[in-house]
C-alpha cells in the first residue's frame, strides 16, 4: 500500500459527460445529504481505458438504512453484504457502504472463503478490500479528482492486472477472482502480473466451493463477450476450465471440437461488435455440443438408436453432468435441447417435413447452429445441407434435395453407423420451449441477453445474489 494520492481533473480523462445521469444523481444526492460519495470500480477503470462502461457503481460512508430514504426507488439486496439498488427508470445504480478491514468478525469456511461480510469501514479500508488495483480507483464528485490508495493509476498506465495484498489469500477469500483476472486482463488487453498469476493453477479447484448458480453468470461474462476466445484460452491454460466443465474439457484436446467452439465464440463476438442480439442458450448449446455429439455417437454405436433419440438422451445426460458445476437455468437449458434435437431433423429434406420444421419455434436458432457446424467443420456434405436450408427459406419451390452420403452427415468423429430398428411407440417428443420466448440465435434472429460485464467492479467478494440454484435444469 502507498499513501492515498489524488489525481486532479486536469490529469485524467474522466468527464461527467461520460457518466450516466442516474449515477450523477446518486452521487450528488448523497453529497448534498452530507455523505461521502464516489464512483468506483469498473466504471472508473473502463473510462480511464477509453471504454464505455455498461454500468456504474457508487461507494459511500452512508449505511444502507441511511441511503434508502434519500431515493424514491431504492431496494436493499444481498445477504453477505447489503447493497442498495437505486433505480432511475431502466438504470440501476449499485450503491455500497464502505467495507471494513478483514478481522476475526468475518466468518470463513475451511478453504478461507469469506462467508459473512456485513462490516462497514472507511474509504481507505474499502480500497484495501477491492480485488485488483485497477478496480480500487475512486472518482470524487466534489472536485472531480480520482483517489488512488494503491498502484491503480500506475498499473492502468503500464497495462497490468495486479491483486491487492497476498494473491493466495485473496483468491481463497473469493475464488471467482481467478476468473475475473483473466476476463479483465483480456477486456483491457492488459497482462496479469506474475505474482497475481502464479497461484491460479494450484488454486483452481477452489472454484468447486462456489455456488454453481453464481458460476453460470461468471461463465456468461467470460464467454458471451468480445474477448471470448482469449478468455477460453486463458481458462484452459490456468486449469480453470476443467473445474467448470469437466465433461467438456478433455474433448477440447481434439482440434475439430476446439475449432467448433472457437468458431461459435468468434461468431458471438462479431455479433456483439455489430450490435446484434446474442443468447446464453446458444452459447451454452455451442459450448457443450462436442460432449453431446460424442455421447450421442456412443449411444448409437452401443444401442443402435436413431440420431434423434441419441441426441435427446445425450443432451439430457450432458446437462445433468454439467449443472452440478455450472447451473444452467431451465429457461436456457430447454432452448439448448431444442437446438440440439433439431440437428438430425435437418437431414429430412422432403417438402412436407422441411416446411413443418421451418415452423418450429426454435428453427432459426437451430439453423444458425447448423451454419456454425458446417462452416467450422468444412465437411462437404454438411456444407451442402446448410446451403440447401438457406435456399429453402427464400420461399417458392424447395431446391432439389441434397445428396447425402450413405451414412447421414450427422455421424460424429466415432463414425457410428446407423442401425435401424423397429420403432416401439412414439418418439416422446417434448413440446416447444417456454411460450413467448424469443428464439436464441448466433448468426441471425432474436436474442435474449447481451451478457456483457455486470460485476467486474472490484468488490471484495460476491454479494450472494446469484440466481437460485433451484432454477437450474
Amino acid at each position: 500500500m502507498i499513501s492515498p494520492r489524488r489525481i486532479p481533473r486536469a490529469e485524467h480523462n474522466v468527464s461527467r459527460s461520460m457518466i450516466s445521469s442516474g449515477t450523477l444523481k446518486t452521487l450528488y444526492t448523497l453529497k448534498d445529504a452530507g455523505y461521502e460519495a464516489y464512483m468506483v470500480g469498473g466504471g472508473v477503470r473502463d473510462l480511464l481505458a477509453g471504454l464505455e462502461p455498461k454500468d456504474f457503481d457508487v461507494a459511500t460512508n452512508a449505511h444502507p438504512e441511511q441511503v434508502k430514504p434519500l431515493f424514491r426507488s431504492c431496494r436493499l439486496v444481498g445477504r453477505r453484504f447489503v447493497i442498495c439498488h437505486v433505480r432511475f427508470g431502466d438504470e440501476i445504480v449499485e450503491t455500497t457502504t464502505f467495507r471494513g478491514a478483514i478481522t476475526d468478525l468475518h466468518k470463513r469456511d475451511e478453504t478461507g472463503r469469506i462467508l459473512s461480510d456485513n462490516v462497514y469501514g472507511t474509504l481507505a479500508e474499502d480500497a484495501i478490500r477491492r480485488d485488483f488495483t485497477v478496480n480500487a480507483l475512486y472518482y470524487d464528485i466534489r472536485d472531480y479528482s480520482i483517489v488512488d490508495f494503491t498502484t491503480g493509476i500506475e498499473d492502468m498506465r503500464a497495462g497490468v492486472i495486479r491483486l491487492i495484498g497476498d494473491p493466495e489469500l485473496r483468491y481463497r477469500e473469493d475464488p471467482v477472482r481467478m476468473l475475473r483476472a483473466i476476463r479483465i486482463a483480456n477486456k483491457l488487453h492488459f497482462r496479469i502480473d506474475d505474482a497475481t498469476a502464479a497461484p491460479i493453477a494450484r488454486l483452481a479447484s477452489l472454484l468447486r466451493e462456489i455456488p454453481a448458480a453464481r458460476l453460470f453468470d461468471e461463465v456468461l461474462k467470460l464467454l458471451l463477450s468480445k474477448e471470448a476466445e482469449d478468455n477460453l484460452y486463458g481458462l484452459r491454460v490456468y486449469g480453470l476450465f476443467r473445474q467448470l466443465f469437466p465433461v467438456l474439457d478433455p474433448l477440447l484436446s481434439k482440434p475439430d471440437n476446439l475449432q467448433f467452439v472457437n468458431a461459435a465464440l468468434r461468431n458471438t463476438a462479431q455479433r456483439m461488435v455489430a450490435g446484434q442480439a446474442v443468447s446464453p442458450s446458444f452459447l451454452y448449446a455451442s459450448l457443450l455440443w462436442p460432449a453431446v455429439e460424442a455421447r450421442a455417437a456412443q449411444l448409437r454405436l452401443e444401442q443402435g438408436c436413431e440420431p434423434f433419440i441419441a441426441i435427446q438422451q445425450a443432451g439430457e445426460e450432458v446437462i445433468a453432468r454439467t449443472i452440478s458445476h455450472v447451473a444452467i437455468p431451465k429457461r436456457f437449458s430447454l432452448p439448448m435441447r431444442d437446438i440440439w434435437d433439431l440437428q438430425p431433423r435437418f437431414e429430412q429434406t422432403t417438402a412436407t417435413r422441411a416446411r413443418r420444421l421451418m415452423t418450429h419455434p426454435k428453427f432459426r436458432a437451430a439453423y444458425d447452429f447448423l451454419l456454425v457446424r458446417a462452416q467450422s467443420s468444412g465437411n462437404a456434405a454438411l456444407l451442402e445441407l446448410a446451403t440447401w436450408w438457406t435456399e429453402a427459406q427464400k420461399g417458392g419451390d424447395l431446391p432439389p434435395a441434397p445428396e447425402l452420403p450413405a451414412d447421414d452427415v450427422f455421424a460424429t468423429a466415432s463414425e457410428a453407423p446407423r442401425k435401424r430398428r423397429r420403432r416401439r411407440g412414439g418418439r416422446n417428443r417434448r413440446g416447444p420451449a417456454v411460450a413467448g420466448e424469443a428464439a436464441p440465435t448466433l448468426a441471425g434472429g432474436d436474442g435474449v441477453d447481451d451478457g456483457d460485464d455486470t460485476d467486474d467492479d472490484g468488490d471484495a467478494g460476491p454479494d450472494g445474489n446469484a440466481p437460485r440454484a433451484a432454477d437450474a435444469s
